[in-house]
């Protein structure tokens, strides 16, 4: 991507893109509360880290059951978070920073608060009110079918006048029924709503939802949380849900310049999720097989083929993302500590070198890891709870992040605020103020490789990836750019001992210290380099 590339309208195809989980990012009233206008101030620090754009996690009026991923409200901002004027006055300033804005779209189910779920349980069974939503007659005493929730339990809570309803996350985020065609007219306006507001986008969450199996057969296991991307289930990734997103593609291409669709969608397998971007479809889709992959050379090769080839037969670019408001942070996945610490430096290289569009968690540049011991008191996830205390969830990946090495909330707050999640002491280290200027710190590393991929023509989407075999423990390619006749090595040790790697040119960049800048150089483990011959 070179530098006058947000005004291609293909921007999405090799965007890197920072998301920023809304509460934890930057506070600006010193609540403890991340919000909008604590983006805003912000928006400096992410034109000069190199990002394309930004998505922002919910911020919709909501009783925050769920960390906003359960709205009552989609046409609105929470106070907690800001006013709609903020979030105009955010779109505009990042505009002019050159960024793209990507908000986060929830339209598998609402919140319990919601006008309508109020309205579908006043007016009682068989209701036109009651239809916007998935309610059912259990079997006898116990429920529909045999669903769980992903965040543990049954998927049906039951109501005074013996109805059920469908909820396949908390009990106060209640399915809407994609079958009724009011919903999906309301959703076409929420589309709208915000596009004419200037977002370029949305982040589509349980995009794998939405539609379920006609006659809502039983699922006939249990723990089907750990099925998801394993085998179908007769609530996710069913075929109906492409007919709602090719409404909503002909919403998007009305709009200059372009606007897209990202789906976050959960399926079997790489074809599967690459049906989700066909050309008449969304635009991109998250790569979660690439991010549960282990560190592992042959393992991560496969992945990464796979992936690129999956997305060939209809056009679209592969996605790379290492960590999300949803999963352990890949620091401590990778080994924690100081191991964990260089693979992840590795890793970024690595996936940076990738075809197509990166995805940036907020504080991934700066080499946060998971925080595992808040306190149970602290606890906010509803998985804690509904998994009766056994699962601690994704609040350990959810800590506001650091911005200076002191204060009582590191800067993300004004001095004198407490965050809504303790920060462990040890960021005071970690803090953006800290690592600014500090050239082996990951900060730096990140703007490097990020003013690389924006100005190396052999770092686009479209440049191809050969692959050159040797020694099976580390992974090494080319991208060639072929009107340039430019070529750009990646190359990453994952083994436990040193390799020679040939490199026939000059080091541009390296996740570690190596010992030489070009010919024969040995790669320590768990270390990348970039080189240009």
């Amino acid at each position: 991507m070179t530098l006058d590339d947000t005004q291609r309208n293909d921007w999405w195809r090799d965007a890197v893109i920072y998301q920023v989980y809304v509460r934890s990012f930057a506070d600006s009233d010193g609540d403890g509360i991340g919000d909008l206008p604590g983006i805003r101030s912000r928006l400096p620090y992410l034109a000069d880290l190199g990002v394309d754009a930004v998505w922002i996690t919910p911020f919709y009026p909501s009783p925050m059951a769920d960390g906003g991923y359960d709205v009552a409200d989609y046409r609105d901002v929470d106070p907690m978070f800001g006013t709609l004027a903020d979030a105009e006055a955010l779109i505009a300033d990042a505009h002019a920073h050159g960024l793209k804005v990507i908000v986060d779209l929830v339209p598998n189910h609402t919140s319990s608060e919601h006008a309508w779920f109020r309205a579908a349980l006043a007016a009682g069974p068989g209701s036109p009110e009651r239809n916007r939503y998935v309610f059912r007659e259990g079997r006898g005493d116990l429920p529909p079918n045999d669903w769980e929730s992903i965040f543990g339990g049954d998927a049906w809570t039951r109501v005074p006048d013996g109805e059920w309803y469908l909820h396949l996350f908390d009990s106060a985020q209640p399915d809407l029924n994609w079958d009724n065609p009011h919903v999906r007219e309301d959703f076409r306006g929420i589309l709208r709503f915000w596009l004419d507001l200037g977002v370029d986008g949305f982040r589509v969450d349980v995009a794998h939802g939405m539609v379920k199996a006609d006659g809502l057969p039983d699922v006939g296991a249990s723990e089907q949380r750990k099925l998801l991307d394993t085998r179908p289930l007769p609530y996710f990734d069913q075929e109906g849900v492409h007919e709602i997103y090719r409404e909503w593609r002909k919403i998007l291409d009305s709009y200059e310049p372009q606007r897209i669709g990202v789906a976050e969608a959960w399926t079997p397998a790489a074809d599967r999720t690459a049906r989700y971007v066909r050309p008449d479809e969304l635009h991109q889709a998250f790569n979660f097989h690439y991010l549960t992959t282990d560190w592992d050379a042959p393992a991560l090769r496969e992945v990464i083929s796979a992936s690129i080839a999956a997305m060939a037969p209809v056009d679209a670019p592969s996605t790379w993302v290492l960590s999300n408001h949803d999963v352990h942070r890949h620091v401590t996945r990778y080994g924690d500590g100081e191991v964990g610490l260089r693979r992840a430096r590795a890793a970024a290289l690595l996936t940076l070198a990738l075809p197509g569009s990166v995805y940036v968690y907020q504080g991934e540049e700066l080499g946060l890891p998971e925080v595992l011991d808040l306190p149970e008191d602290a606890l906010r996830d509803p998985m804690w709870e509904r998994s009766l205390r056994t699962e601690r969830g994704r609040d350990g990946c959810r800590v506001p992040i650091p911005w200076t090495s002191d204060g009582s909330a590191f800067g993300f707050g004004p001095d004198g605020s407490t965050p809504w999640l303790p920060q462990p002491a040890a960021w005071a280290e970690l803090s953006v103020a800290a690592q600014v200027g500090a050239a082996a710190s990951m900060l730096e590393l990140y703007r490097s490789a990020l003013r690389l991929r924006r100005e190396h023509p052999a770092l686009g989407d479209r440049p191809a990836l050969e692959w050159h075999d040797g020694d099976p423990s580390v992974l090494r390619f080319a991208r060639v750019d072929q009107a340039s006749d430019r070529r750009l090595h990646c190359a990453i040790n994952l083994g436990a001992a040193s390799v020679t790697v040939p490199v026939a040119g000059t080091v541009l960049l390296a996740s570690g210290q190596l010992d030489s800048d070009s010919g024969d150089v040995l790669l320590p483990p768990d270390t990348a380099v970039w080189w240009e011959d």
